[in-house]
C-alpha cells in the first residue's frame, strides 16, 4: 500500500508538472500574440533636417517581423534660389532595419541603398563638405550603400522622434561646370567616396 501511495504521489506530481509547463507555454504564446497586436504595423515620417534645406521628403516604414522593418524615404528638391543657386535633386533610400528590442522602440541597426539624380551649384554645405560646390555646378547621378545606427523615442501612442546616422560607400558620375550662371561644361568625371550617407531627425506618426 505504501508503494502504491508513493507511486500515486509521483504520478500526480508528474501530471501537475506537465500541466504547469503547458499552461506556462500557452501563457507565453498568448503574451507574444497580445504584444504583437499592440506593436505598430507601419509609420509615416518626415526628416526635419531635410525639411530645413527646403527638400520635400516623405518616408514610410513597415513592420516585417518582431525584429525587422523596411524603411523607404524619398526626397525631392525642385527649387532654384537667388543668384542661380541650386540644390535640385531626387533621392531614394530604402533601408532594412534590425531592432534590438522591438519595432518602433529603442535602438536599431540598418543597412541601406541609395540613388540620387542631382543638379547642384553655388551652395555651401555644412561641416565643410564638398567646398567646390560654392563656385561650380555639378550634375549627375549618385549610387551608394551604407550602414546606420538609430534610436526611436516614443512621445505618445502615435507620435515619436527618430534619430539616425549612417556611413557607407558612394559612387558618383557627373558633369561639372565652371560657374553657376554659365553653361560651359568643364568635363565629365566619376569619383568614389567613403562618406556619411544619411543623417536624420524625423517626426514619425505610427499606425497600429
Amino acid at each position: 500500500m505504501k508503494l502504491l501511495s508513493k507511486t500515486s504521489n509521483v504520478f500526480a506530481c508528474a501530471i501537475l508538472t506537465m500541466l504547469s509547463v503547458v499552461f506556462q507555454t500557452h501563457a507565453q504564446e498568448l503574451n507574444k500574440r497580445v504584444a504583437s497586436s499592440y506593436l505598430p504595423s507601419w509609420a509615416i515620417k518626415t526628416n526635419l533636417l531635410y525639411d530645413a534645406t527646403t527638400s520635400l521628403n516623405l518616408g514610410t516604414e513597415f513592420r516585417l517581423s518582431r525584429r525587422h522593418t523596411l524603411d523607404v524615404n524619398i526626397n525631392y528638391n525642385p527649387w532654384k534660389f537667388s543668384n542661380n543657386k541650386k540644390f535640385r535633386h531626387v533621392l531614394v533610400q530604402p533601408e532594412l532595419r534590425y531592432w534590438l528590442c522591438e519595432p518602433f522602440y529603442g535602438h536599431f541597426l540598418g543597412t541601406h541603398l541609395l540613388y540620387s539624380h542631382y543638379n547642384i551649384g553655388g551652395v555651401k554645405l555644412p561641416l565643410g563638405f564638398f567646398p567646390a560646390l560654392r563656385n561650380r555646378r555639378y550634375q549627375g547621378d549618385l549610387y551608394g550603400v551604407g550602414f546606420s545606427y538609430g534610436y526611436h523615442k516614443i512621445l505618445s501612442p502615435h507620435w515619436s522622434l527618430e534619430f539616425s546616422l549612417g556611413v557607407g560607400y558612394v559612387y558618383t558620375d557627373y558633369r561639372k561646370y565652371d560657374c553657376q550662371n554659365c553653361g560651359l561644361e568643364r568635363g565629365r568625371e566619376h569619383k568614389h567616396y567613403f562618406t556619411p550617407t544619411k543623417i536624420g531627425v524625423s517626426l514619425v506618426y505610427m499606425i497600429r
